[in-house]
């Protein structure tokens, strides 16, 4: 109520898709909605210098359904930059990361001249594409995850096959180390036993050395009908690998997704299946030295199948994706605290999303952003989760009300009164609000009423 100067939640709505999480004080807002071209988004977003988002599309474009790199503003305006033309990569997985001079790096998981073995690329925010490396299987093939930059420049990564260590399934996997003029160096080839098939990418801990996952592999695989529920491993920059843990079943099979360090050193990880509750997945914890701690198991009820690796949040939790759950099957939006206590805080529906398999990534304005691979209108979604906005209502010096709340920038918002709650209608006021900063006021003429009831809407 306007009168009394109280704080009040905003009703977002509009084209865009809201609802409310369960269980928080948290909304999700779909930002945009993939057709049938392109569409199907499995990698994480990651967010320019200039504010915008950027990722990729495994499947759509323009040139035979190759993919696509495109890019999105905050307030839901997306472009594609570019369209794969199998030649130059094809079914692009992974998210992209911002290196030095603000230039893209991502890996196609296939394509490429020389027999489908996927390659590494730079874009600029311009959409022009330079290919650095092209697989060949013996320097590993089919990379499936994002790069990291090292500390020292290099862009390190991993391909889900290929290297010099075949067996019987046409190689384990490999980690390579590739500058961005293209200078590459496979450091290192799985044979089974130490891993095999890292899906996930790479990140660099404070000792300076890398630690990854692998999906497959452990000191049982044989390569023909034992592939192991995968390990944790360390390697240096120079190609030295230690192998951390391997998994058992009990306490987590076939991680996907790739480590978070913590603040306390720890490393922070889920595995797709195993644990203690159904075969749901997991998420853990693991010391430098490989000692891993079950944080929890997944059952259902709370999600499962968590594809997706973790995001350190502001409040010092971490924040993940399940792919599906018991209650809708189409997946899940979830809180975990270090010591293992979990929350969820979104279930999806279909029509706002389903089968979230990419992380989130923290924006800039302290909101996650994260993608659907299916869901919407068909071909995955592109979502923000948020705090509702907050509208404070005071009395202006010259007579009505000072509105002012929390807002995205260029974002359009309505605002709307009506004169009680048990009103149905609400009237807008005669121009909408285009907000330039995170925080937006105006000032509205009573206009003889006694009292109003306000609420602000995001529109596209």
């Amino acid at each position: 109520m306007a009168g009394s100067g109280r704080f009040c939640a905003a009703l977002i709505a509009a084209s865009f898709s809201l609802a409310q999480a369960a269980g928080a004080n948290l909304a999700l807002q779909t930002l945009y909605q993939f057709e049938s071209n392109p569409k199907n988004p499995r990698g994480a977003l990651v967010q320019g210098s200039d504010g915008n988002f950027y990722g990729t599309t495994a499947v759509g474009g323009t040139n035979g359904s190759n993919g696509t790199v495109f890019r999105i503003t905050p307030g839901g305006v997306l472009n594609i930059l570019h369209s794969f033309q199998g030649s130059d990569g094809a079914m692009p997985f992974a998210g992209l990361i911002e290196g030095s001079g603000r230039l893209l790096y991502g890996t196609a998981e296939r394509g490429a001249p020389n027999g489908e073995f996927g390659a590494v690329f730079q874009i600029t925010t311009n959409g022009e594409v330079t290919i650095l490396h092209y697989f060949n299987g013996l320097d590993g093939s089919f990379p499936r995850a994002a790069l990291v930059q090292g500390k020292d420049g290099s862009l390190y990564g991993t391909t889900v096959s290929g290297g010099t260590n075949k067996g019987t399934t046409g190689g384990n996997g490999t980690v390579f180390k590739i500058t961005p003029g293209g200078l590459f160096n496979s450091l290192f080839s799985f044979d089974g036993r130490n891993g095999s098939r890292p899906t996930a990418g790479l990140v660099q801990a404070s000792d300076g050395s890398f630690y990854g996952t692998t999906s497959e592999g452990g000191p049982d695989y044989d390569g023909t009908t034992m592939f192991g529920n995968g390990t944790v491993f360390k390697i240096t920059p120079e190609g030295i690998v230690a192998s951390l843990h391997a998994f058992n079943g009990t306490d987590g099979n076939d991680p996907e997704a790739g480590l978070l360090q913590g603040s306390d050193g720890m490393f922070y990880g889920t595995t797709q299946f195993g644990g203690t509750n159904a075969d749901g997945g997991t998420v853990f914890k693991i010391t430098p030295n490989g000692a891993l701690t079950n944080l929890h198991s997944f059952g259902g009820l709370d999600g499962r199948y968590p594809v997706a690796g973790l995001a350190r949040g502001n409040d010092g939790n971490f924040y993940g994706t399940t792919e599906g759950d018991n209650t809708t099957d189409f997946g899940t939006i979830f809180r975990i605290t270090p010591s293992g206590v979990l929350t969820t805080l979104f279930s999806f529906n279909g029509t706002n999303g389903a089968s979230p398999v990419a992380g989130l990534n923290l924006g800039k304005d302290g909101n996650f952003y994260g993608t659907t691979f299916e869901g919407g209108a068909g071909g995955g979604t592109i979502f923000r989760l948020v705090e509702p906005t907050l509208v404070a209502a005071v009395p202006a010096a010259s007579g009505g009300m000072i509105l002012s709340w929390n807002s995205f920038t260029n974002g359009t918002y309505r605002v709307e009164h009506k004169p009680d709650l048990a009103s149905p209608d609400w009237t807008a006021l005669a121009s909408d609000v285009l907000a330039i900063q995170d925080t937006t006021s105006i000032t509205n003429s009573l206009e003889g009423a006694s009292r109003r009831f306000y609420r602000i809407r995001l529109l596209p």
